[in-house]
Parts: structure tokens; C-alpha cells; sequence
């Protein structure tokens, strides 16, 4: 069984000012969630080493953090994950996400097919506390 944990921290200056003198502004966190249905595939070695790059790279000084996660096991003992694997991406908020997401949509989206086969499910929360 392999374990898998891969942070990419592009933290700038500004960012790291961000982090420090304005805890109480609320980040926020873009979650990409890869479903774990029969016969889904993804290669986390490449997700962690090319494609979590590749997102910090276009989109720039936006990005304060991003993360993955590898699905280990369900709720219940034997029972598979519900997500294959998750990618995490933290923002100052859901408009710097879309403006420096936005002009990237689609080469972020052809590089899917290099690391899995099914479509994933994204979800912008607020980070809390």
C-alpha cells in the first residue's frame, strides 16, 4: 500500500502578509474531489509532481497553498473511499480564485487525462476557524 502526501506551498510575500496580519478575513478552499467509481484511475505521482505545479505556475501569486490527498478507506471497516483522490487549492477569496483561475480553465482541464479517467466534483468552502 502506498501513502501519498503532497503540499505544494507557493507562498509569496503578500500572501504570507495575508496569513499573518489579516487572520480574520475569511480564505477560502477549492476543493476537487475524484469519485471512486469502478474502474477509476489516477495516478497520484503525476498529480503531485506535474499537474499541482502546472495550477500553482498559471495561476500565479492567487494560489496561497494547495494540497492532495489520497482516498484510503470509506466510513465502514473494508468499505472502498468515496473519493479516489483530492486536490486542494486555499485562495484570499472566491474572486481572486475566478480571476486567476479563469484564464486557465482549459489547459488545467486537457491535463486531466494524463493522471485519471473520471470527472471530478468541485466544491469552494470557507475555511473555518
Amino acid at each position: 500500500m502506498r501513502f501519498y502526501l503532497c503540499m505544494i506551498h507557493t507562498v509569496s510575500k503578500d500572501a504570507l502578509n495575508f496569513l499573518v496580519n489579516k487572520r480574520e478575513n475569511v480564505m477560502i478552499k477549492v476543493s476537487v474531489l475524484y469519485p471512486n467509481n469502478e474502474g477509476a484511475t489516477f495516478d497520484m505521482d503525476y498529480y503531485c509532481k506535474t499537474h499541482l505545479p502546472l495550477v500553482a505556475e498559471l495561476v500565479g501569486k492567487a494560489l496561497i497553498s494547495s494540497s492532495a490527498d489520497a482516498g484510503l478507506a470509506g466510513g465502514a471497516p473494508g468499505e472502498a473511499p468515496t473519493y479516489i483522490a483530492m486536490g486542494h487549492l486555499v485562495f484570499e477569496s472566491v474572486e481572486s480564485f475566478q480571476q486567476a483561475f479563469a484564464p486557465h480553465q482549459e489547459a488545467i482541464a486537457a491535463d486531466l487525462v494524463n493522471f485519471t479517467n473520471v470527472s471530478p466534483v468541485i466544491q469552494i468552502s470557507n475555511i473555518a476557524g
